[in-house]
């Protein structure tokens, strides 16, 4: 059985190891989130070859996002049982496949099927690092350090914008999806350089000495003793990831199709929207280190639903003045920092024992729900466009805002092995 190492207290500075895991965790999530998002920027020219309807490319879309909740519930379960590195490569390796042989995909049917296996891997990566990241790092600094590994999302997006962008109109989108294997790569450095969860290592050596019980992880959720702070905090999720897909499943086509700009332009402007996210998740977690998680939440989602409505509602208002818009799209970015603050949020209020089956069906439950959110947003642009579809993010950003407060603030938490 393998050694928990010490645990560090508040006083104490992450070291080397540490900081790997971060890297490694925040890689895994960069080239997850690529592979997720890539689909929204490659899905003119996939329906034009495939002969897709708008419908149908929602489809895609929406099934991958709903399998991210069948692979946070499964993954988030192995990790609680098998252990996070274990669980960690698994997940790196399942959207690296899936993503690969989406280029090879025929028709709508092997698209399907293959977003699919993408949205698994997708659904389990996520939980995995922020629980190694949120039992790794000490409580004065687990926000930040938890919403550093976030910053691989708008990263991921960026690249996400120049592999869809520029490189498939070159190379074409099959490529674009057959050189998107290379994250898999990442396993054969977690597996040499990263160690155990300490926290994770402790509780299971407990329950192999029978000094404490185990229990089934996915009932423990619903029991007396959680089920309210589960509810709650899935409840939270669902309304951010409603406010970020409502804003991001369709963004780059709505550019492109209702704005008249070219996919090189599309791509330019949403390379501006990933630089405020990637700054915004990297502030998140120090003023939330600072000032408490609920009210960096609150903040964070009124600068998002301020610049949603801009970008979407009031784009003809201020078309003259398009640097007016570029600092709107940059702080719609900016403003979904706040998921940098799910990792060490969800650490600090669900125990060791179920903290990953607790992310996993949390955050993913809440994603996969999404399933509905591009085909939503389609049905709501026969009326009154892809900036009304979209604009309903902004809703979604504020309900965030208000419903994190239902939640005990937890900012400077110290977890055990419970």
């Amino acid at each position: 059985m393998a050694t928990p190492t010490k645990l560090l207290s508040d006083e104490e500075r992450p070291g080397k190891t540490h900081y790997t895991i971060l890297f490694m965790s925040w890689a895994g999530w960069l080239f997850d989130f690529y592979d997720l998002i890539l689909y929204s920027f490659l899905l003119i020219p996939i329906s034009q070859e495939l002969g897709l309807t708008d419908m149908e490319s929602s489809l895609v879309l929406g099934t991958s996002l709903a399998m991210t909740a069948v692979g946070g519930v499964f993954f988030g379960y192995l990790s609680d049982k098998i252990g996070r590195k274990r669980v960690l490569q698994l997940t790196i390796l399942t959207y690296s496949i899936g993503t690969f042989m989406c280029g090879f995909s025929q028709g709508i049917v092997w698209l399907l099927f293959w977003r699919s296996v993408t949205g698994l891997g997708v659904g389990g990566e996520w939980a995995t690092g922020q629980t190694y990241v949120g039992e790794t790092f000490p409580p004065k600094v687990r926000g930040r350090y938890g919403a550093y590994m976030q910053t691989g999302a708008p990263l991921g997006i960026a690249l996400a914008t120049v592999v869809g962008s520029f490189f498939a109109p070159v190379f074409g989108w099959r490529a674009a999806f057959i050189v998107s294997v290379i994250p898999a790569l990442l396993v054969v450095f977690i597996r040499k350089m990263l160690p155990e969860s300490d926290l994770w290592l402790l509780r299971r050596e407990a329950e192999s000495k029978g000094t404490v019980l185990k229990k089934n992880k996915i009932l423990e959720l619903v029991s007396p003793a959680l089920r309210r702070v589960f509810l709650f905090a899935l409840v939270l999720t669902v309304f951010d990831m409603c406010a970020y897909w409502f804003t991001y499943s369709w963004l780059p086509a709505y550019l492109h199709k209702e704005r008249g700009f070219s996919m090189a332009k599309s791509g330019l402007w949403m390379l501006v929207t990933q630089t405020g996210g990637f700054l915004g998740y990297a502030a998140f977690g120090h003023i939330a280190d600072k000032i408490g998680r609920r009210p960096t939440y609150t903040l964070f989602s009124v600068v998002m639903a301020a610049g949603l409505l801009m970008i979407t509602v009031f784009f003809e208002t201020f078309v003259s003045m398009p640097s007016l818009i570029l600092v709107c799209m940059f702080l719609v970015g900016w403003g979904t920092g706040m998921f940098g603050g799910y990792g060490p949020l969800f650490s600090e209020i669900f125990p060791t024992r179920v903290r990953g089956t607790a992310m996993g069906t949390a955050f993913n439950l809440a994603r996969g729900i999404q399933f509905f959110t591009p085909i939503i947003i389609t049905l709501v642009a026969v009326h009154y466009g892809l900036a009304g579809g979209i604009s309903l993010a902004a809703l979604f950003a504020l309900l965030t805002g208000l419903w994190v407060w239902v939640l005990p603030e937890t900012k400077g938490k110290r977890l055990v092995a419970d």
